[in-house]
């Protein structure tokens, strides 16, 4: 089964239907359902976060699709500790050239290690 890494433009995208990728990631996620996914929780957490300021109605299906997609057999959710934290900032202090933001970089170094890819 492939692997593939879901960053928080992929959840935002999957369920915010005002967003201007919501149609093409939807069409994708149904391309995908015989792949595994991995994310991390500090993108969930920047997921929920990107909600903060819509209203009540839409926190709550929010929070109900985090709670759905917690269960999903397959998805795996890697834990941010302080090792994850400290590989990530030498990857954007080694990458100060692109746009990539700390927790972009967590995120890599995470699929780096469960997948075994090699970051370009």
């Amino acid at each position: 089964m492939q692997t593939l890494f879901a960053d928080t433009f992929y959840w935002v995208a999957l369920i915010h239907a005002k967003d201007q990728w919501h149609r093409q990631v939807r069409a994708f996620s149904t391309l995908i359902q015989d792949y595994s996914l991995i994310t991390t929780d500090l993108v969930l957490v920047e997921y929920l976060n990107f909600f903060a300021k819509f209203d009540q109605p839409m926190k709550q299906g929010v929070v109900n699709f985090y709670r759905q997609i917690r269960t999903s057999p397959n998805l795996q959710i890697i834990s941010v500790d302080s090792y994850l934290i400290q590989s990530g900032v030498e990857l954007y202090a080694n990458r100060l050239d692109k746009g990539y933001s700390l927790t972009d970089c967590i995120g890599s170094i995470s699929f780096m290690q469960v997948s075994n890819y090699t970051c370009p």
